[in-house]
């Protein structure tokens, strides 16, 4: 990928806020730069939105609502089937630009595209198949009419990991249900998501259903929104700890609320799995986005009677892993997202090592410019170390040991997280077991890769709240009106 062609793409990408349908400075004016994370360098100075502006925001998706929620869904499916041809049409722009702007090899980035995309071909199938019901009442005496009609305007706020993805997964089926929304792109991240509102625009969305405020100084911008009576649903996906404040701060309003919070997956192979698929499900599960991943593989959790065999196979295909720009042809890992992520990171990998484990590869900062950190394994993590609990956003595989099936479910629910779990076996009847007795709400047996847009994403404890995805996503948009009608043979 040249330097020109970066040049030309970023050239492309609006700076602005997008409110009511147009492209405005901040109202003070304020700009903030979004800077390549694999060199250091600026790609853009944009917007940096202000309160004044996030009030702006909602008071064109709340104008827009009323004439949204009456738009005939066909249309709707319409605008959503045109954004899915145009984001697929446009791949390459949308890889290269959040390769620039998070880090990700070139390669992920074109599998995060089509994966986002989907959602917005998803949607556009069920925004036609919202239905309700008519029944008699038991007793015969009244009838039961059921409906489904928008929540109303929105607020998103979106992570800097996946930036095309997070944002069409929650996008997509509001649009399909109805619902305008305003937006909060990641401040590290912003580009892919005004690049998509463009596409959007351009795809006939009707000003104000889509309003993008992104800004770096987040809680004076969204809090009082979140206070405001004219939202009426908050959608989040980020730490478990910011998620806890927002759902206290929506309490006031009793807003509808959706969370993807944390995460802790543990990955168990046992003895009889086939070692060779369960390395390459860990590759996959540990090693997506360079472990910046909610879904991450972050305990290995391996019986102790192919512990070795399996620790061998993947230390050889951790070490086959190039790190590097992600626009290189050979990056297999490009680099963390800032230099705070990479300190976490390094700081969980000491903790571990401090306590015992032993680190078998990697553990170290890439020298030069860009937040890279070496593939790292370790063996032998004791329970008490804090990579056991804390969620590590970064390409470290913590491998431990279990003897038997019931200790290996104890481990693997030792967490107050419960987002999603993976487990290699040949064994269909302990793959049923595993799948009632973890405490996730997802779970992989003998894949690495479970996100799937046809499918319910989301988890329990405290992984959050309601369902991303499937025909479970739209009515996280919709909500149930019942009208009692009286007996039609009363007065017959």
């Amino acid at each position: 990928m040249t330097a020109e062609a970066e040049r030309a793409l970023l050239a492309s990408v609006p700076t602005g806020l997008f409110i009511g349908g147009q492209w405005r400075e901040a109202a003070d004016g304020g700009t903030f730069d979004v800077r390549d994370p694999s060199t250091g360098d600026v790609l853009l100075s944009i917007a940096d939105a202000t309160p004044a502006d996030g009030d702006a925001a909602l008071a064109s998706a709340f104008a827009a609502q009323k004439g949204w929620a009456k738009t005939a869904p066909r249309l709707r499916a319409e605008i959503l089937r045109t954004a899915f041809e145009a984001v697929t049409a446009r791949a390459d722009d949308f890889a290269l630009l959040m390769t620039l702007e998070m880090g990700k090899p070139l390669a992920e980035a074109r599998g995060e595209v089509a994966y986002g995309a989907e959602f917005l071909r998803w949607f556009s199938e069920e925004t036609a198949r919202i239905s309700g019901r008519f029944a008699t009442a038991p007793d015969g005496a009244s009838r039961l009419l059921v409906t489904k009609r928008p929540v109303g305007p929105c607020l998103f706020i979106t992570p800097w990991n996946f930036p095309l993805a997070m944002a069409t997964r929650k996008i997509a089926p509001a649009i399909a249900a109805g619902c305008t929304m305003v937006l909060k792109p990641a401040a590290l991240t912003p580009l892919t998501a005004l690049l998509f509102a463009q596409v959007l625009q351009e795809s006939g969305l009707p000003a104000g259903v889509l309003n993008v405020v992104q800004t770096t100084n987040a809680g004076p911008v969204t809090a009082p929104l979140i206070q405001d009576p004219r939202l009426r649903k908050l959608s989040f996906t980020g730490s478990t700890e910011v998620g806890r404040r927002l759902i206290k701060d929506a309490a006031d309003q009793v807003l509808r609320v959706s969370m993807e919070l944390g995460g802790n997956a543990p990955f168990l192979v046992f003895d009889d799995a086939d070692l060779d698929k369960a390395v390459a499900g860990a590759m996959l599960a540990k090693m997506r986005n360079g472990g910046e991943a909610c879904t991450a593989a972050n305990r290995i959790l391996v019986h102790e009677g192919v512990a070795e065999e399996f620790t061998e196979k993947l230390l050889e295909r951790m070490r086959a892993h190039t790190v590097a720009r992600g626009t290189d042809p050979a990056s297999k890992i490009g680099p963390l997202v800032d230099e705070g992520t990479r300190t976490k990171v390094h700081e969980l990998v000491t903790d571990a090592v401090d306590r015992g484990a032993t680190l078998a590869l990697g553990g170290r900062s890439v020298d030069g410019p860009g937040y890279f950190y070496e593939p790292t394994v370790l063996t032998h993590v004791p329970a008490d170390a804090r990579i056991m609990s804390e969620e590590v956003f970064g390409p470290v595989a913590p491998i431990l040991t279990f003897a038997t099936e019931a200790e290996a479910i104890r481990l693997a629910n030792d967490t107050e997280f419960g987002l999603v779990a993976y487990a290699f076996t040949r064994d269909l009847n302990r793959g049923l077991r595993l799948a009632e007795e973890l405490e996730v709400g997802m779970f992989g047996l003998n894949t690495g890769i479970v996100s799937n847009p046809a499918a319910p994403f989301g988890g329990v404890k405290q992984s959050g709240l309601g369902r991303e995805g499937g025909f479970e996503g739209i009515d996280e948009y919709l909500e149930t009106r019942y009208v009692g009608i009286a007996d039609p043979y009363a007065d017959a």
